[in-house]
């Protein structure tokens, strides 16, 4: 995705609109490619979203394909990316076939790879460490969980607010740029559902002696941020099988994981 600047930008951004677009769709698939980095244009923005939970209290199910509404997070997921036009998408964790594992949802076509963090389920450090030198040159990377339920509000706000960023700051009396634009809800920060500077994150990492077992936080939290109230609950994510009655994985083992 190549921003161009975007002037009068608000700085405060709030959350209004609930709107559906980009929840799903059908199309052609994702182009996969593993283990291998996808030039991207300078300035682009990139993503990074992470699929290697272990979900024990959905008895190792796959969150990010559990149907909901006739439609899974990844293929949502892919969806608001495609629409957005952000690429590459660097999906870390234990690769899966989408049309085989969610033939009923397809995905719109956009350029991905796959990377397993190290070690295995090591958290969103290690995750994030495994995938950062994917996105190549890339400016910006959005840092999304893969069981995000309303990933298209998620993106669209991201995007905006970071596309407001670069207008901001090609005027002379721009403010001070910040490395992080965060979404907050109930005065908590959502660390998986962020834009960063690739530039800043990797510095980041460099401070991290041993990123497996890491909180986001330790990584992300003294980058300089501006936050974005989440006041509709976009941030909404797969929690508990309690708030999802008779949910896909208690149903087709296609959605369990197997390593």
């Amino acid at each position: 995705m190549r921003l161009a600047p975007h002037s009068g930008a608000r700085r405060c951004h709030r959350l209004r609109d609930r709107s559906r677009r980009g929840r799903g769709g059908r199309g052609r698939g994702s182009r996969r490619r593993v283990g291998a980095a996808l030039s991207t244009p300078a300035g682009a923005v990139g993503a990074l979203v992470l699929v290697g939970g272990r979900a024990r209290r959905f008895d190792g199910a796959v969150k990010p394909l559990l149907e909901l509404g006739g439609s899974t997070p990844w293929q949502r997921t892919l969806a608001a990316l495609g629409e957005r036009e952000v690429a590459p998408v660097v999906a870390v964790g234990t690769a899966w076939d989408t049309d085989e594992a969610a033939p009923t949802a397809g995905a719109v076509s956009v350029p991905m790879i796959w990377v397993r963090e190290d070690p295995p389920y090591g958290g969103p450090v290690a995750a994030i460490a495994a995938g950062l030198p994917l996105l190549a040159e890339a400016e910006w990377t959005l840092l999304l969980a893969g069981d995000l339920v309303h990933p298209a509000d998620v993106v669209r706000t991201l995007c905006d607010a970071v596309r407001a960023d670069v207008g901001e700051n090609a005027v002379d009396d721009a403010p001070d740029p910040v490395d992080a634009i965060v979404l907050r809800a109930d005065d908590r920060a959502q660390w998986l559902a962020g834009a960063y500077r690739v530039a800043a994150v990797r510095a980041a990492l460099a401070a991290i002696a041993e990123p497996s077992g890491a909180a986001a936080r330790e990584l992300l939290g003294g980058l300089p941020t501006r936050w974005i109230a989440d006041e509709d609950g976009i941030t909404a994510d797969i929690d508990t099988p309690a708030a999802f009655p008779e949910p896909l994985w208690s149903r087709d083992p296609r959605t369990r994981r197997t390593t």
